[in-house]
């Protein structure tokens, strides 16, 4: 009976897919000549599918580059899914998001939800976080499903793992400063991340098969961004070799692990995005060592952080090491992707109210025009992390959005690009947002989104190299290249 109900509602979110799809493309044809209604068509045959690598971007099935603005939605404790309550997750949220120009969100799915017992699905789990895809889906809301961990098990503070796959290798539980301290002084904690590692745990196949019954569950899911194969891997003792250095031969080791991950995902769904995370100093400026990986659909997903983290729960103000680490993790992870052949995602930064370090980051992004997921979209009483890491002052109620950090977040931006992109950029002084790229084979037009909470007043527009195809003030505008441009800006205002 799951089986069938799950394909209902599959079948069900299509068809509201394509309406919804249908619906808008009749809205933004009024007004506009015959060859928006080929456009209309395009997309509709496009709603949802497969976003594909080409080069370091991500494209659609319209040929436009693809650039995601989302939120992290990971509940980390049992039953390792949000309630659906106002402080949980409900279609209430999944609107927040969709008016306010998120496109993505990465999901957790945790292997003890997935795998309580050793072997065995729990089809329940996947149909609750089923429940969340739907939701965010049908707004036409990428989904990263996330095999989200930190610190292991709750047996070290943590979560992610569930009992049976713990190997401390008989060490007593020494765990107690929380996270992150805990990973650099617990020898209980290292010794398990040792054993996972080397596979005298034995929990690699487990985990290769949990990825398998996901990615089954889900291969067939409109606007699946794809899988996140394991968050944060801590290199277990042999971090003094990874703190601010290479270490090839643990990167190595979790290259091996994480391709036997993307093995389980392959054997079920070959179309979707699949992205490494590298080791979790990589998040503090530490370079990175994967090698090539023959794979067509594959992606790099890294974390942006440094002292500003570190000291949110003190008031203290940002190290100096921020304005060093976070651009250089930035460039490591494009030699990264360089390297494996690969697109990327920065899928954390912020976890704190630290409106600089949001700023900056944000600002990053643009320069590298990569797109991210910020951490995170409520605090979820999370156990690994602290209580300013949220959008809302009251999770269970959306009108306690703490403004000054909505507004770094909730920012203008092109979510889908007809042509390569040479820059973006948002001035959230002068309230002055420009793009400019280079027109590629996409019929379809490039689509910005521009958020009522920047511009209250409206915006005004000016593109050299192309023409506005959108309502005046529309929350996503649009603009058709004109013919034979080589080279489109567009700039938009706040009214004067």
């Amino acid at each position: 009976m799951n089986r069938w109900r799950n394909l209902m509602i599959r079948a069900s979110g299509a068809l509201a897919l394509v309406a919804a799809v249908l619906l808008a493309a009749c809205g933004a044809s009024s007004g506009v000549d015959g060859a928006s209604s080929a456009t209309a068509a395009q997309s509709v045959a496009a709603a949802g599918a497969p976003l594909r690598r080409q080069g370091a971007f991500m494209v659609d099935a319209d040929q436009r580059v693809v650039l995601l603005h989302g939120v992290n939605v990971v509940w980390k404790l049992a039953p390792y899914y949000p309630p659906a309550t106002a402080a949980g997750f409900t279609a209430a949220d999944a609107d927040f998001l969709a008016a306010n120009g998120f496109n993505a969100v990465r999901l957790g799915v945790l292997l003890a939800g997935v795998m309580p017992s050793q072997g065995v699905i729990d089809q329940n789990y996947l149909a609750q976080i089923d429940n969340i895809v739907q939701l965010l889906a049908a707004r036409q809301i990428w989904v990263l499903l996330d095999f989200h961990q930190d610190q292991y098990n709750q047996q070290f503070q943590g979560e992610g793992f569930p009992d049976w796959a713990v190997d401390s290798g008989g060490l007593p539980d020494d765990a107690k400063y929380g996270f992150p301290l805990d990973e650099f002084v617990s020898l209980a904690l290292n010794a398990a991340y040792d054993n996972l590692w080397s596979g005298a745990a034995g929990v690699e196949p487990y985990y290769r098969q949990a990825w398998a019954a996901a990615a089954g569950h889900w291969s067939a899911q409109p606007y699946l961004l794809g899988y996140d194969l394991f968050n944060e891997p801590w290199p277990g003792t042999q971090w003094p070799t990874c703190f601010e250095l290479e270490c090839p031969l643990f990167d190595a080791t979790l290259q091996e692990f994480e391709q036997q991950a993307l093995a389980g995902v392959r054997s079920a769904d070959t179309a979707h995005l699949a992205f490494f995370e590298p080791q979790q100093l990589f998040d503090f400026g530490s370079p990175s060592n994967f090698s090539a990986i023959d794979d067509p659909a594959l992606g790099l997903s890294f974390h942006d952080y440094c002292s500003a983290e570190l000291l949110a729960s003190t008031g203290l103000p940002d190290l100096p090491d921020c304005d060093i680490s976070e651009p250089r993790t930035m460039g490591n992870a494009a030699a990264q992707i360089a390297a494996m052949g690969a697109t990327s995602l920065l899928t954390e930064f912020g976890a704190s109210d630290d409106l600089d370090d949001i700023g900056r980051v944000t600002e990053l992004a643009d320069q590298n025009l990569i797109g991210w997921t910020y951490w995170a979209y409520k605090n979820f009483d999370d156990p690994t992390g602290n209580s300013a890491e949220g959008l809302f002052s009251n999770d269970a109620d959306l009108g306690t959005l703490k403004t000054a950090k909505a507004k770094l977040l909730i920012r203008p931006y092109a979510q889908a690009i007809a042509g390569t992109p040479r820059s973006m950029s948002f001035d959230t002084t002068s309230l002055v947002f420009s793009l400019s790229y280079v027109p590629g084979i996409a019929t379809a037009p490039t689509q910005i989104f521009i958020p009522a909470l920047q511009y209250p007043q409206g915006y005004a527009v000016t593109v050299q190299g192309g023409q506005v195809i959108s309502a005046p003030g529309a929350a996503l505008l649009q603009v058709a290249n004109e013919p034979g441009a080589s080279l489109v800006q567009v700039q938009v205002t706040a009214p004067q």
